[in-house]
């Protein structure tokens, strides 16, 4: 099955809130900024989850156990596909009765290494939040 172009992530919000604190985070940290290598560094932090929906999780995972090598796949989602693929391999080894959409669903859930987002990706999704992001913080401030 393939993926929708153009389809929203279902948890694309929370995606934003974490890349956009990791943003702050990183900035209230620099003495001096080079914004040339803030996104490159806020991709490869950790994030408390992989940002991918449970279904396109198991669609993607399901496919590569029947062999597919995800080759015409961005190289970072790839990537993230095959840590998710890996830890999928290692819980089944430990549940052998338990379904791949639960597994995966498990495996989503736990602390991911980092965003699996192209440096350039975020910076495009920085700034189209940021507006929203800030006006949003301000309200928060005066609540």
């Amino acid at each position: 099955m393939a993926k929708i172009t153009g389809s929203v992530l279902e948890y694309s919000d929370e995606r934003i809130t974490a890349l956009m604190l990791e943003y702050e985070r990183y900035i209230a940290s620099c003495a001096y900024i080079r914004m040339s290598k803030v996104f490159e560094y806020i991709v490869n932090q950790p994030c408390r989850r992989f940002w991918v929906s449970e279904i396109r999780a198991a669609v993607v995972i399901a496919d590569m156990l029947k062999g597919d090598k995800l080759t015409k796949m961005h190289s970072a989602k790839r990537e993230m596909f095959q840590e998710i693929y890996n830890r999928v391999i290692r819980l089944r080894s430990k549940n052998p009765g338990m379904s791949l959409y639960q597994l995966v669903s498990i495996v989503i859930q736990q602390p991911a290494p980092k965003f699996y987002l192209s440096p350039s990706s975020a910076k495009i999704m920085f700034y189209k939040a940021r507006k929203k992001w800030y006006k949003k913080k301000k309200r928060k401030l005066h609540h």
